[in-house]
């Protein structure tokens, strides 16, 4: 029997959204903006720029699940720290990364809203050529970020304070904007402020739990579901972002502190502004 019109798309959809699972999976722990590469890969599958960003956003869900599963030791201990938390004692040690948690999670749920709300208007009048050599332009200045960060030669600063819980909250707050890397500007910011590159990244992904869901969350509440994207592909994409990222976490961690990733960041960056200004010439 013949495989209908309907059947072969429902079928592209599916595979559409296994690799971008694929792809979210990966690129999550290394510091390129998983969502800027994303909704690239969907606005040059003619997407709308409107769904590749929700559908970039949405896709955290999957890679929160995995980072939750990675580090569900330390969030053990935050959750014991919880319950045992008395007043008085919010910056001591040992509830210093609690406290840095829920200031920095408060703070880029704050931020995050305002940008989000300011991205919507700002896509909304983009063309798709436009749209992709904005998350270019971003990419770069990740870029740029990331190699300043790691030319400080600092290290050595003790648990997370306060000033570290508002500029990282505000920061990640900045990366529901594609192409601002959540991982690259966090934990640049924690290098600038003084922490060694193994607490960064530490800090920088224990906190992107909660950033990662709210802002899953927050890219289907606001149009109650992803436009142009049903929901069995949308299902598949996050399991599949959920499992390739708990595999992949592990090696790719390794990977991103030994390599100069600001210059790959410059690199992809570079070729998505040189793209959408030629497509938006042609």
């Amino acid at each position: 029997m013949p495989v209908s019109w309907a059947s072969s798309a429902v079928n592209r959809s599916v595979a559409v959204a296994v690799v971008l699972g694929a792809l979210q999976g990966v690129l999550e722990w290394l510091p390129v903006s998983s969502e800027g590469n994303v909704a690239v890969v969907l606005a040059a599958l003619g997407e709308s720029p409107t769904t590749a960003v929700l559908y970039g956003l949405f896709l955290h869900a999957g890679t929160a699940v995995s980072a939750a599963a990675y580090y569900r030791r330390e969030f053990g201990d935050v959750l014991r720290t919880a319950a045992d938390w008395r007043p008085g004692s919010a910056f001591a040690a040992e509830t210093a990364t609690l406290t840095y948690l829920v200031v920095a999670t408060l703070t880029s749920g704050v931020v995050g809203v305002v940008a989000f709300l300011a991205l919507e208007s700002l896509v909304s009048a983009l063309t798709g050529g436009a749209f992709v050599a904005l998350v270019g332009g971003l990419l770069v200045a990740t870029g740029v970020l990331q190699r300043v960060a790691g030319g400080t030669g600092l290290g050595g600063r003790g648990a997370p304070d306060a000033v570290d819980a508002l500029v990282v909250g505000a920061l990640q707050g900045l990366a529901v904007l594609p192409g601002v890397s959540r991982s690259g500007t966090t934990a640049s910011a924690l290098l600038l402020r003084g922490h060694d590159g193994e607490a960064a990244f530490r800090l920088s992904f224990l906190l992107s739990v909660p950033a990662a869901l709210g802002a899953a969350g927050l890219a289907v509440a606001e149009h109650g579901g992803l436009p142009s994207v049903a929901p069995v592909p949308a299902l598949v994409a996050v399991v599949t972002a959920a499992v390739v990222g708990y595999l992949s976490i592990d090696a790719l961690l390794r990977v991103v502190r030994r390599l100069a990733f600001w210059a790959v960041c410059v690199g992809l960056g570079a070729l998505a502004v040189l793209g959408g200004v030629l497509v938006a010439l042609v």
